[in-house]
């Protein structure tokens, strides 16, 4: 599913049913041995998913662990992001020569019911443009799929700065004709290339239940 949002030069790896436990390396194994079910089978399958996707880069099997900041560590020349909700888990992988950064995330697609939680999540002008979206396509559950589009943001932002990016750091804009939202950063964002960060670019589509978003920063 995710291989329509994403560029030729990343390979994905998705599942809509967990991998047996017995599949983790013990490595894995050992940071989720004490959590609860729920957690040790997305934990695991969504590692399944990872190794999927690095063979395809040619790239042998082995743990995926996350390092101290949480994020997933990959082999060296290798960017990623692996996301997981429930009934989807994935990953995405490419070499860092082609694809600067990642960033990837599944939600189900069903609306946040908490106001306040919208109110966290969004900044003014985007709570007026879920309101357009609304009516234009009320199928699509328009706050719920910024959400995840800033859960992509984050997770393509951080590799590339090393600090935390708040939900009122970036500004979205959604486009309902192509399916494209654009993230226009309010804070200074890494250098890339000898410039400014300013904005990140990317896609989603909704499908089986889920909203799905990614960005691929070419390298």
């Amino acid at each position: 599913m995710i291989d329509k949002l994403l560029p030729a030069p990343v390979v994905t790896g998705e599942a809509f049913q967990d991998a047996p436990l017995s599949e983790m390396y013990p490595e894995e194994w050992a940071l989720v041995e004490n959590a609860v079910p729920k957690r040790q089978k997305e934990f695991g399958t969504v590692r399944g998913c990872a190794r999927s996707a690095l063979s395809r880069l040619g790239i042998a099997p082995g743990p995926v662990l996350p390092g101290r900041d949480r994020a997933p560590q990959w082999p060296a020349g290798v960017v990623g992001a692996l996301t997981h909700c429930t009934g989807y888990r994935a990953a995405a992988v490419a070499r860092a020569r082609d694809v600067l950064t990642i960033g990837l995330d599944a939600e189900p697609n069903e609306p946040i019911e908490d106001p306040g939680v919208i109110d966290l999540v969004t900044l003014p002008e985007e709570r007026s443009q879920l309101r357009r979206l609304a009516v234009l396509e009320p199928e699509v559950c328009w706050d719920r799929l910024m959400f995840s589009a800033k859960e992509s943001v984050y997770k393509a932002w951080y590799p590339l700065a090393h600090r935390w990016l708040g939900f009122e750091d970036a500004l979205l804009t959604l486009d309902p004709t192509n399916a494209t939202f654009t993230a226009r950063l309010l804070v200074p964002g890494p250098r890339v290339k000898g410039e400014e960060l300013t904005e990140f670019s990317g896609g989603w589509l909704v499908e089986s239940g889920l909203v799905v978003t990614a960005i691929a920063m070419p390298a």
